[in-house]
């Protein structure tokens, strides 16, 4: 087993120290209809590992799919071989939009530490410039985005975080569930927590996984697809072929808990869609 830290998005724990991004099986009393496997596999999704959430099915281990997107998603499949991709719908701009996020501090909420890692991750992406800015309110029916705790579960499991893809009719996807204990439990600094909000947030604006065609680039274990349809994995103009570990894209399926800033095709990328 490796001693470095790997850590999924939304990953299980598997020891003390040591992470792996290998699927869960699913729990008694937690069966997925058959439809909806049939259904998200005729579309070009990997069913492999979903779960089923309150907001609807959790597949990739960070990737929310609705009940909503279900019945009105498309069947087309395409599975492109380049690094950065943008799902079909994106964040209506007008031009210039202030995306707000809201999340609970205090004793029932979020640690001073999260917090802060948050508010990095907002600075990172308003560095840039974009047609889209975020901005953390302090009340939380404004919010754009809310930022909840996962259940207690979930964080005993090691799930991290889990996000959704933005609306047909232009709006971010609206709720970002993280993980209260990344510091406690994973030790990770702000800027590492900033890297794995930043990822959730990316994908609230149309994000893919940048290694979505093959997760093990940066999870290892054998090739595995998350597909493409319904939702779109559009290549991005101006970013390279092929993903890589080394380039360390704010978007990489996996992580090992260490500080990823956009690094230059992620700008690109940015930049391009906003």
């Amino acid at each position: 087993m490796r001693k470095s830290i790997l850590l999924l998005f939304s990953l299980m724990v598997i020891g003390m120290i040591t992470y792996s991004c290998q699927k869960e099986t699913l729990e008694t009393g937690n069966e997925i209809p058959t439809k909806v496997i049939e259904q998200l596999t005729a579309m070009g999704f990997n069913p492999d590992g979903i779960e089923k959430v309150d907001e609807g099915y959790r597949i990739e281990r960070d990737i929310i799919i609705t009940e909503e997107f279900l019945e009105h998603a498309g069947h087309e499949h395409r599975v492109p071989g380049v690094e950065q991709y943008s799902t079909n719908n994106l964040v209506s701009t007008g031009g210039n939009r202030v995306i707000t996020m809201y999340a609970d501090e205090g004793r029932r909420g979020y640690s001073a530490a999260m917090i802060a890692g948050l508010d990095e991750a907002i600075n990172r992406f308003n560095a840039e410039n974009l047609s889209i800015a975020f901005q953390r309110i302090s009340n939380r029916n404004q919010a754009d985005i809310v930022m909840t705790r996962l259940s207690k579960r979930d964080e005993r499991r090691g799930v991290l975080g889990s996000a959704g893809f933005p609306t047909s009719s232009g709006d971010p996807y609206g709720e970002i569930k993280m993980s209260g204990i990344l510091e406690s439990a994973y030790g990770l600094s702000t800027n590492g927590i900033a890297t794995i909000i930043a990822h959730e947030m990316g994908h609230c604006v149309g994000f893919r996984h940048t290694d979505y065609f093959d997760r093990s680039i940066s999870c290892g274990g054998g090739t595995s697809n998350e597909g493409t349809a319904g939702v779109g994995a559009n290549h991005i103009p101006g970013t390279p072929t092929g993903a890589s570990l080394s380039a360390k894209s704010w978007m990489l399926s996996c992580t090992d808990g260490s500080d990823r800033p956009f690094n230059n095709d992620d700008q690109i990328a940015l930049d391009y869609l906003y």
